[in-house]
């Protein structure tokens, strides 16, 4: 990787920050997040102005009952022009459930790792693929977009490396079928900034009709260096939790998805243009203690925006006149 060129100066360039918390990070919670208060958040994040929001999962109430009330949460929300609302779906009855909830985007989910698929798919990677050729047949025919996101890219934590080409040959594979919308995903936070850097200048190099999305966790601390290290291979749509919720159950002690507010509020200062909302965003954040019932990894919700000002010791006048009269 060469020294960064750009990165370092945003000059008002469009980065899209996409929304995972409410289906990426609510799914780990063991509280259950009521449906009005889901609801509600997603509202929270749209008027923050968010490009995507992945809003739940459709996938079987018994396997992840913290978001059981798909079909409700997904028909109530109140739609901003301008922000996709996308939902996990894992098969076809789930792409059915969520086309019939008006989802504008489904996301599919497979690994580029064989045994993290199996593991956490409990399907060979022929069988997911297959599977999903049928989900992306059923979104075409009903006119639905759809995103394929590709787990354990830069890293399997039971296999270690992931080659480029298997990578690759799965992208190619998608792309035959029309898939246009692919999300590199750094499942269990294994990405460092050169390999970001050195993959994401490739796939964008070679499949230029491509939207890639960039999915980074924050597992080893580093998580903003990743997003960078991708925007200065070209990358403009990332992934990242409000809070920094969510995380993997094959990576323990992984921590979670890179902070939206984060990413927002360092972006910003870069001169980068989010077209998000960093008071309103922060302000969502801030509600999700109270929500799930424990902290959160969130430092902007904790210590607010760089600028963020206190006032001087109660005392101060008396300590200004006693160093002045020194």
């Amino acid at each position: 990787m060469n020294a960064p060129s750009t990165v370092w100066q945003g000059a008002g360039r469009r980065i899209h920050m996409q929304e995972v918390g409410l289906r990426d990070g609510l799914q780990m919670e063991k509280a259950f997040v009521p449906t009005e208060d889901k609801i509600a958040l997603c509202n929270a994040l749209s008027a923050a102005g968010l490009s995507k929001i992945e809003v739940t999962s459709f996938t079987s109430p018994t396997a992840i009952p913290a978001l059981k009330d798909a079909e409700m949460v997904m028909r109530e929300i109140t739609r901003r022009p301008g922000t996709v609302y996308a939902a996990l779906v894992p098969n076809l009855r789930g792409a059915e459930r969520a086309i019939e909830s008006r989802t504008d985007e489904l996301n599919l989910v497979m690994s580029v790792s064989a045994t993290h698929n199996l593991a956490n798919l409990r399907m060979t990677q022929e069988q997911s693929f297959l599977a999903l050729a049928q989900v992306v047949a059923l979104a075409q025919g009903a006119n639905v977009a759809v995103n394929v996101s590709l787990s354990c890219v830069f890293g399997c934590p039971m296999e270690g490396d992931v080659a480029q080409a298997d990578v690759f040959g799965w992208v190619q594979r998608f792309v035959d079928l029309g898939v246009r919308g692919i999300t590199l995903c750094d499942t269990t936070g294994m990405a460092y900034p050169t390999q970001v850097h050195q993959l994401t200048a490739a796939a964008r190099a070679r499949w230029p009709g491509v939207e890639f999305t960039l999915h980074f966790h924050n597992t080893r601390g580093m998580g903003l260096a990743n997003v960078l290290a991708a925007i200065d291979a070209g990358a403009d749509r990332f992934d990242a939790s409000l809070g920094g919720l969510g995380g993997c159950p094959y990576a323990p002690g992984a921590s979670g998805n890179v902070c939206s507010e984060e990413i927002v509020h360092a972006l910003a200062l870069m001169g980068y243009d989010t077209g998000v909302d960093l008071a309103q965003l922060v302000a969502a954040a801030q509600q999700l203690p109270a929500l799930i019932g424990h902290d959160i990894p969130s430092q902007i919700a904790k210590a607010g925006p760089r600028l963020t000002l206190h006032p001087v010791p109660a005392d101060f006048d008396a300590i200004r006149e006693r160093a002045l009269s020194r």
